[in-house]
Protein backbone atom coordinates (compact mmCIF):
# COMPACT_ATOMS: atom_id res chain seq x y z
CA UNK A 1 0.00 0.00 0.00
CA UNK A 2 1.53 3.21 -0.79
CA UNK A 3 2.15 5.96 2.05
CA UNK A 4 0.32 9.22 1.98
CA UNK A 5 2.60 12.21 1.31
CA UNK A 6 2.36 15.69 2.57
CA UNK A 7 0.85 16.78 -0.69
CA UNK A 8 -1.88 14.11 -0.65
CA UNK A 9 -2.97 15.75 3.03
CA UNK A 10 -2.73 19.38 1.32
CA UNK A 11 -5.48 18.36 -1.37
CA UNK A 12 -7.38 17.12 1.42
CA UNK A 13 -7.58 19.71 3.06
CA UNK A 14 -8.32 22.05 -0.18
CA UNK A 15 -11.68 20.10 -0.37
CA UNK A 16 -12.29 20.56 3.17
CA UNK A 17 -11.44 24.47 3.01
CA UNK A 18 -14.42 24.57 -0.60
CA UNK A 19 -12.10 24.86 -2.88
CA UNK A 20 -13.17 22.04 -4.75
CA UNK A 21 -17.15 21.35 -5.60
CA UNK A 22 -19.12 21.16 -2.56
CA UNK A 23 -19.89 17.35 -1.98
CA UNK A 24 -23.68 18.01 -1.86
CA UNK A 25 -23.98 20.71 -4.32
CA UNK A 26 -25.54 22.17 -6.26
CA UNK A 27 -28.86 21.84 -4.25
CA UNK A 28 -32.52 21.74 -5.78
CA UNK A 29 -32.90 25.53 -7.26
CA UNK A 30 -29.05 26.50 -7.50
CA UNK A 31 -26.96 27.18 -10.32
CA UNK A 32 -23.51 27.08 -10.59
CA UNK A 33 -23.39 29.95 -13.29
CA UNK A 34 -25.28 32.83 -11.33
CA UNK A 35 -23.36 35.40 -12.44
CA UNK A 36 -22.83 34.65 -16.27
CA UNK A 37 -27.16 34.24 -16.11
CA UNK A 38 -27.57 37.82 -14.66
CA UNK A 39 -24.56 39.17 -16.94
CA UNK A 40 -26.61 37.67 -20.04
CA UNK A 41 -30.05 38.83 -19.00
CA UNK A 42 -28.81 42.91 -18.44
CA UNK A 43 -27.22 42.44 -21.45
CA UNK A 44 -29.99 44.62 -23.65
CA UNK A 45 -28.50 44.97 -26.91
CA UNK A 46 -28.28 40.99 -27.06
CA UNK A 47 -31.33 39.46 -25.74
CA UNK A 48 -34.88 39.81 -27.30
CA UNK A 49 -37.10 41.61 -24.57
CA UNK A 50 -40.87 42.43 -24.59
CA UNK A 51 -40.75 45.69 -23.34
CA UNK A 52 -44.07 45.59 -22.24
CA UNK A 53 -47.14 46.51 -20.98
CA UNK A 54 -49.53 43.70 -19.56
CA UNK A 55 -52.79 44.30 -17.52
CA UNK A 56 -54.96 41.81 -15.79
CA UNK A 57 -58.38 42.45 -13.96
CA UNK A 58 -61.26 40.12 -12.38
CA UNK A 59 -64.44 40.23 -12.57
CA UNK A 60 -67.56 38.33 -11.22
CA UNK A 61 -67.48 36.19 -14.16
CA UNK A 62 -63.99 35.99 -15.76
CA UNK A 63 -60.95 37.29 -15.56
CA UNK A 64 -59.55 39.68 -18.92
CA UNK A 65 -56.08 39.95 -19.38
CA UNK A 66 -54.08 42.36 -22.72
CA UNK A 67 -51.59 43.04 -23.67
CA UNK A 68 -49.48 45.40 -26.39
CA UNK A 69 -47.35 43.54 -29.03
CA UNK A 70 -44.02 44.81 -29.40
CA UNK A 71 -40.81 43.08 -28.88
CA UNK A 72 -37.40 44.92 -28.39
CA UNK A 73 -33.61 44.47 -29.08
CA UNK A 74 -31.44 46.95 -27.72
CA UNK A 75 -33.04 50.00 -28.71
CA UNK A 76 -34.86 48.24 -32.12
CA UNK A 77 -38.19 47.25 -32.29
CA UNK A 78 -37.05 43.26 -33.30
CA UNK A 79 -41.16 41.96 -33.75
CA UNK A 80 -44.50 43.94 -34.24
CA UNK A 81 -46.21 41.03 -33.60
CA UNK A 82 -45.98 39.15 -30.32
CA UNK A 83 -48.09 37.16 -28.40
CA UNK A 84 -47.91 37.88 -24.28
CA UNK A 85 -50.20 36.76 -23.40
CA UNK A 86 -50.68 32.41 -23.37
CA UNK A 87 -53.21 29.70 -22.44
CA UNK A 88 -51.06 27.57 -19.75
CA UNK A 89 -54.10 25.96 -17.84
CA UNK A 90 -57.80 25.12 -19.25
CA UNK A 91 -58.58 28.12 -17.08
CA UNK A 92 -55.91 30.24 -17.02
CA UNK A 93 -53.78 32.51 -18.59
CA UNK A 94 -50.14 34.01 -18.10
CA UNK A 95 -49.36 37.67 -19.71
CA UNK A 96 -45.33 37.93 -20.10
CA UNK A 97 -43.18 41.10 -19.29
CA UNK A 98 -39.07 41.22 -19.64
CA UNK A 99 -36.79 38.09 -21.43
CA UNK A 100 -38.54 36.03 -24.24
CA UNK A 101 -36.23 32.73 -24.41
CA UNK A 102 -36.97 32.85 -20.42
CA UNK A 103 -40.70 33.38 -20.60
CA UNK A 104 -40.96 30.74 -23.42
CA UNK A 105 -39.74 28.69 -21.13
CA UNK A 106 -41.32 29.24 -18.13
CA UNK A 107 -44.94 28.74 -20.02
CA UNK A 108 -43.47 25.55 -21.18
CA UNK A 109 -42.41 24.28 -17.84
CA UNK A 110 -45.71 25.55 -16.43
CA UNK A 111 -48.08 23.77 -19.39
CA UNK A 112 -45.98 20.39 -18.68
CA UNK A 113 -46.56 20.86 -15.02
CA UNK A 114 -50.38 21.32 -14.95
CA UNK A 115 -51.16 18.40 -17.81
CA UNK A 116 -48.95 16.10 -15.68
CA UNK A 117 -50.77 17.27 -12.21
CA UNK A 118 -54.73 16.93 -14.30
CA UNK A 119 -53.20 13.63 -15.76
CA UNK A 120 -52.09 12.14 -12.10
CA UNK A 121 -55.18 13.50 -10.56
CA UNK A 122 -58.09 13.68 -13.00
CA UNK A 123 -58.84 17.41 -12.09
CA UNK A 124 -57.51 20.63 -12.95
CA UNK A 125 -55.37 22.75 -11.07
CA UNK A 126 -56.58 25.05 -8.58
CA UNK A 127 -55.53 28.81 -9.08
CA UNK A 128 -53.82 28.82 -6.00
CA UNK A 129 -51.92 25.85 -6.73
CA UNK A 130 -51.21 26.72 -10.00
CA UNK A 131 -49.90 31.11 -9.04
CA UNK A 132 -47.48 28.73 -6.08
CA UNK A 133 -46.12 26.83 -9.07
CA UNK A 134 -45.40 29.66 -11.11
CA UNK A 135 -43.69 31.62 -7.57
CA UNK A 136 -41.51 28.66 -7.06
CA UNK A 137 -40.49 27.65 -10.44
CA UNK A 138 -39.51 31.65 -10.61
CA UNK A 139 -37.60 31.98 -7.53
CA UNK A 140 -35.52 29.16 -8.61
CA UNK A 141 -33.86 31.35 -10.76
CA UNK A 142 -33.96 29.24 -13.99
CA UNK A 143 -36.06 32.47 -15.58
CA UNK A 144 -33.96 35.45 -15.53
CA UNK A 145 -35.67 37.95 -15.85
CA UNK A 146 -39.61 37.62 -16.09
CA UNK A 147 -42.56 39.37 -14.68
CA UNK A 148 -45.64 37.84 -15.41
CA UNK A 149 -49.20 37.95 -14.54
CA UNK A 150 -51.26 35.07 -14.01
CA UNK A 151 -55.41 34.77 -14.00
CA UNK A 152 -57.41 32.67 -14.19
CA UNK A 153 -61.23 30.86 -12.63
CA UNK A 154 -61.30 27.82 -10.61
CA UNK A 155 -63.98 27.04 -7.90
CA UNK A 156 -63.85 29.64 -6.12
CA UNK A 157 -64.01 32.13 -8.63
CA UNK A 158 -61.81 34.73 -10.64
CA UNK A 159 -58.27 34.84 -9.77
CA UNK A 160 -55.52 37.60 -10.29
CA UNK A 161 -51.88 37.14 -9.05
CA UNK A 162 -49.27 39.67 -9.65
CA UNK A 163 -45.17 37.87 -9.83
CA UNK A 164 -42.14 39.29 -9.57
CA UNK A 165 -38.71 38.32 -11.06
CA UNK A 166 -37.97 36.67 -7.68
CA UNK A 167 -40.74 35.07 -7.19
CA UNK A 168 -42.79 37.37 -5.10
CA UNK A 169 -46.69 36.94 -5.30
CA UNK A 170 -49.96 39.10 -4.84
CA UNK A 171 -53.34 38.49 -5.49
CA UNK A 172 -55.19 41.48 -6.72
CA UNK A 173 -58.24 42.57 -8.19
CA UNK A 174 -56.21 44.01 -10.47
CA UNK A 175 -52.61 44.23 -11.10
CA UNK A 176 -49.97 45.96 -14.40
CA UNK A 177 -46.47 44.39 -15.30
CA UNK A 178 -44.03 45.75 -17.78
CA UNK A 179 -42.44 48.73 -18.83
CA UNK A 180 -45.57 51.07 -19.93
CA UNK A 181 -47.46 49.70 -16.30
CA UNK A 182 -46.97 52.83 -14.38
CA UNK A 183 -49.44 54.52 -17.43
CA UNK A 184 -51.59 51.53 -17.38
CA UNK A 185 -51.95 51.57 -14.04
CA UNK A 186 -53.00 55.12 -13.94
CA UNK A 187 -56.59 54.34 -16.14
CA UNK A 188 -56.90 51.08 -13.97
CA UNK A 189 -57.03 53.36 -10.66
CA UNK A 190 -59.47 55.63 -12.42
CA UNK A 191 -62.02 52.72 -13.95
CA UNK A 192 -61.87 49.81 -12.63
CA UNK A 193 -64.76 48.74 -10.32
CA UNK A 194 -65.79 45.34 -8.64
CA UNK A 195 -68.91 45.38 -10.78
CA UNK A 196 -67.57 45.22 -14.13
CA UNK A 197 -69.22 42.45 -16.26
CA UNK A 198 -66.04 40.63 -18.77
CA UNK A 199 -66.77 43.50 -21.80
CA UNK A 200 -66.68 46.45 -19.33
CA UNK A 201 -63.30 45.11 -18.14
CA UNK A 202 -62.05 44.34 -21.44
CA UNK A 203 -63.00 47.82 -22.63
CA UNK A 204 -61.22 49.34 -19.41
CA UNK A 205 -57.82 47.07 -20.21
CA UNK A 206 -57.86 48.17 -23.95
CA UNK A 207 -58.11 51.99 -22.44
CA UNK A 208 -55.17 50.84 -20.21
CA UNK A 209 -52.78 49.61 -22.95
CA UNK A 210 -53.75 52.67 -24.91
CA UNK A 211 -52.76 54.71 -22.67
CA UNK A 212 -49.34 53.03 -21.82
CA UNK A 213 -48.57 52.85 -25.70
CA UNK A 214 -49.27 56.71 -26.37
CA UNK A 215 -45.68 57.06 -23.65
CA UNK A 216 -44.16 54.06 -23.14
CA UNK A 217 -41.67 53.86 -26.27
CA UNK A 218 -41.49 50.20 -25.70
CA UNK A 219 -45.21 49.21 -25.97
CA UNK A 220 -46.88 48.97 -29.22
CA UNK A 221 -48.22 47.88 -32.10
CA UNK A 222 -51.59 46.13 -31.45
CA UNK A 223 -53.41 44.71 -28.13
CA UNK A 224 -53.64 40.69 -27.69
CA UNK A 225 -56.79 40.14 -25.25
CA UNK A 226 -57.56 37.02 -23.31
CA UNK A 227 -61.12 36.79 -21.62
CA UNK A 228 -61.09 33.52 -19.10
CA UNK A 229 -64.22 31.92 -17.65
CA UNK A 230 -65.23 28.36 -16.68
CA UNK A 231 -65.59 27.57 -20.23
CA UNK A 232 -61.93 27.88 -21.35
CA UNK A 233 -59.64 30.71 -22.62
CA UNK A 234 -60.37 32.71 -25.47
CA UNK A 235 -57.53 34.75 -26.95
CA UNK A 236 -57.70 37.62 -29.66
CA UNK A 237 -55.60 39.93 -31.79
CA UNK A 238 -56.56 43.63 -32.21
CA UNK A 239 -54.16 46.19 -34.31
CA UNK A 240 -57.30 49.01 -33.33
CA UNK A 241 -58.31 49.57 -30.29
CA UNK A 242 -60.98 51.53 -31.05
CA UNK A 243 -63.31 48.51 -31.47
CA UNK A 244 -62.88 48.09 -28.21
CA UNK A 245 -63.18 51.32 -26.31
Amino acid sequence: MRTPTNQDFSRTQDRLDGSDRPVFGPQIGEFTNTDERLAAAEDEDKEMKTGTTTVGLSTENGVVMATDMRASAGRMVSSKDVQKVEQIHPTAALTIAGSVSAAQSLIRSLRSETSLYETRRGKDMSMEALSTLTSNFLRSGAFFIVSPLLGGVDEDGAHVYSLDPLGGMMEEDYAVSGSGSQYALGVLEQEYDDDLSVDEATSVAAHAIQSAVERDLASGNGMNVAVVTDEGVDIAKHKEFESLL
